[in-house]
């Protein structure tokens, strides 16, 4: 069972997907959130969900207080499930419908067209993606991020880390048994 942990919608339930997702633990998804919330990273942020599956870091920030969430999965299955868990979460909150968007499609294609400024970036991609692309989008991601942005990426312990654009730094990595959570944020 997937569940908000905190915020308006602490305890709702998240759908997931049967196949094809492998949804962040409760226990890591506390651990990132405590962090965030402990720098004052989520009120107000406009947050990006890469990968997102069920949407469920995502709409984590928006119980939390983020004003605006991108859900971007290529899944078409796994991105209806995530619209509707968006719903979900908006009715909780009363809020209206331009707090979330889904985005049905590939990372690539949406980093190549986006306009927004992100403030918080969650990278949970599945743990047989190639670092390459998780290198490539993270070139891609830069010239999105505000200054003040924090990138969450989430890897198998067992890989290797990726290679950071020079814009970025690696400011912490945190192992959770089989995942490795890496805060990335530009380089100052």
């Amino acid at each position: 069972m997937t569940r908000i942990i905190a915020g308006f919608a602490g305890s709702r339930e998240l759908k997931v997907p049967p196949t094809g997702t492998r949804p962040t633990s409760d226990r890591v998804r506390e651990a990132i959130f405590s962090a965030l919330e402990s720098r004052d990273s989520i009120a107000g942020a406009v947050v990006v969900d890469l990968y997102a599956g069920s949407g469920a870091l995502g709409l984590e920030a928006l119980s939390r207080s983020a004003s605006r969430v991108v859900l971007v999965e290529k899944n078409p299955k796994a991105a209806a499930i995530a619209v509707k868990n968006a719903e979900l979460i908006r009715a909780a909150g009363k809020l209206g419908v331009s707090t979330t968007r889904v985005v049905t499609g590939s990372v690539a294609s949406f980093l190549g067209s986006a306009t927004d400024t992100f403030d918080l970036v969650f990278i949970d991609p599945p743990y047989d993606l190639p670092n390459a692309e998780i290198e490539a989008c993270l070139r891609a991601l830069v010239p999105l991020l505000s200054a003040e942005a924090e990138v969450v990426l989430e890897r198998s312990t067992r890989d290797a880390a990726p290679s950071l654009p020079e814009q970025l730094e690696l400011v912490r990595t945190k192992a959770y048994g089989e995942t490795t959570i890496y805060w990335i944020e530009p380089a100052s």
